[in-house]
Order: C-alpha cells, then structure tokens, then sequence
C-alpha cells in the first residue's frame, strides 16, 4: 500500500500511542496499592474511642496490607484540626482519618465549619458504634425512666444535666430527649466527658447521657442508675435496661460511631479494597472481642451505606438544633 509521507507518519504516530496506551494502561490498572504506609489521623488526644478505633483498626490492617499504619494524633477545634488535615491531604490512600459522629455528625449541624462533612471527604468503612446511656446519681429517687420524667417535672428548672460540651452528642441527645418529654432540664457543659462525671457522682448535676463505654464502669460499681439506652435494640451488657423506643420515644436511635474516612475522590478501587479489608476484620473474633470490651459494636457497611449514614446523622442533629436553637460559633 502506497501511503503518502504526511499519511504515513500520522499513521505511525496513531499506531505509537496506541501501543504507550497498551503498555501503560494495564500497569496503572495493577492493584499496587499501597506500595509505602500509610497515615490514620486520630482528631483528638491519646485515648478515648476515636484513638482507640484508629489504634486498633491500624495494628490489625497493617498485616493485611504489608505496609506499617501510622496513626497521628492531630487534636483541637473539636476534631476540625484533624478534619482539615485530611481534607487537604492527596486523595491516594496514604491519609485516612477516624471520622467520627462529632466530625461527621454533630459538628456540621451546630457550627460553620471550613470543611463539608460530606463534599471534602470519602466514606471508606463504618467500624462500629455504641449506644448512649441516660444515667442518674444512685442517690436520686428514681428507679426508672417514668419516674424520672415525672420527677424532673415536679422540680421545673431546678434540676440540671452533664455533658461533655456544647454540640457533642451527650449535649444534643439530652436537648432531643427534653424535647421529646417536655422537660425543663438546665444544661451545665465541662470540657470532657470526665469531669462531667465527677459533678455527677457528687450529685451537683442530676443526669447525664454519656457513650456506653464511659458509662460502663460507674453502672457497674453502683454509683450511678442507668434508665434508657439509645439504639434499636438492647445492649448485650446492659440487657435489663429498655431502649428509649420500648419506652414510648421514638427516634432515638443515635449512637457514638466512628469509622474511616478519607480525601474527598479516593480512587474506587483503593475505597473497595480498604472497605472489603475492614468488613473482613470486622468479622474476625479478634477484632469483635477488642471491640465489645468499650462496649463497641461493629457496624460494618459498603462506601455507599457509609455515605447515607452520615448524610442521615448530619440531617439529624440539623433539625433538632434548629428546633431547640442551637448554633455555635
């Protein structure tokens, strides 16, 4: 075939990137991922549910991925540090973050933040959660959660609750409740779920609704009432006390949770590979024993189940704090 010289070398260029295409497509096709370690940002301090889910999430997935996981405490602004830190990073897999119901929660629906919870981040794996618990001094008089309301209703303004701050989950799940049962409750906000325990053990504060797991100990040592658990379903180390939804109030299915998240437009394939490798060890008694001893459970779900939540979480707390007034700066 005779081609003309112009002709000739567009053919030969055509046929040239079609073979740069053919050799180099299945190369970066190659599930390489991860090739170096990878980073976890834990928003907070050292301890608590957020450090230890993104410390136990890492020792268990870094053998499964051959590569170290490094988990970084980056605290303050009530996770909005870490949040931004993740956010910014390149969408590569190489910087994850343990999102949580505060970052990804409660947070976007009473503050501006400089991050959208859902826009600036991938929902990767959900790993578990567990349920708050409304708790009352021994002291008081009251036995169950009828009496309670009944109680808080004969001392109108006169009676407060804990919590561990504004816009956390222990604040918004005590303003649904009052809400729910018409209560006039004071609220007395500490900087941590700890002190807050202090002033009610002493009987300065009258109720709180910490997570399960800081609760555990002071129900089991007698030194506070549990009344209600929220979730669908009774907790298996508190089986004796109702949900609220038994007991006549409905929607208080909120939890703690905390999961993984990363950069907004994460490759899909590393998003499957990280939540098939999570649901994966979430199925593993190992990793459920670790988990049920901070009374944590898991909750495993595709990206997209992930996603949902989140967005259901936000939309949640969003309403009730245009209902009870509730914005921070």
């Amino acid at each position: 075939m005779n081609i003309p010289q112009p002709g000739r070398r567009a053919l030969f260029l055509t046929w040239a990137a079609a073979a740069i295409v053919g050799i180099a497509w299945p190369a970066h096709s190659q599930p390489t991922y991860p090739s170096r370690p990878i980073k976890i940002i834990a928003p907070v301090q050292p301890g608590g549910g957020v450090d230890l889910v993104a410390r136990t999430v890492a020792d268990r997935l870094s053998p499964v991925l051959g590569q170290p996981i490094v988990v970084e405490n980056q605290s303050g602004g009530g996770g909005i540090v870490g949040s931004m830190a993740t956010a910014r990073a390149l969408p590569d897999g190489y910087t994850l973050m343990v999102g949580y119901v505060g970052t990804h929660g409660t947070n976007p629906a009473v503050r501006k933040l400089p991050y959208d919870a859902l826009k600036d981040f991938t929902a990767i794996a959900m790993v578990g959660g567990t349920p708050n618990v409304l708790v009352v001094p021994a002291a008081l008089p009251v036995t169950d959660l009828t009496e309670f309301v009944r109680y808080v209703k004969a001392h109108p303004g006169k009676l407060s609750y804990g919590s561990s701050g504004p816009g956390t989950l222990t604040h918004l799940g005590m303003e649904q409740f009052k809400l729910a049962a018409d209560l006039d409750l004071v609220h007395v906000p500490y900087r941590g779920i700890a002190p807050a325990f202090v002033d009610i053990l002493g009987g300065q504060t009258q109720a709180m609704l910490p997570g399960l797991a800081a609760a555990l100990p002071h129900i089991k040592a007698g030194k506070v009432r549990a009344l209600a658990v929220t979730g669908r379903k009774r907790h298996p180390l508190l089986p004796d006390v109702p949900t609220f939804e038994e007991l006549g109030y409905k929607g208080f299915d909120g939890v703690q949770w905390y999961g993984i998240v990363g950069p907004a437009n994460l490759p899909p394939p590393i998003v499957k590979r990280l939540n098939e490798e999570i649901n994966r060890l979430l199925e593993t008694p190992d990793l459920r024993e670790r988990l049920s001893s901070e009374a944590l459970e898991p909750m495993p779900m595709s990206p997209e189940q992930f996603t949902q939540y989140i967005r259901e979480d936000i939309a949640r707390w969003t309403q009730l704090a245009k209902e009870r007034h509730i914005e921070l700066e």
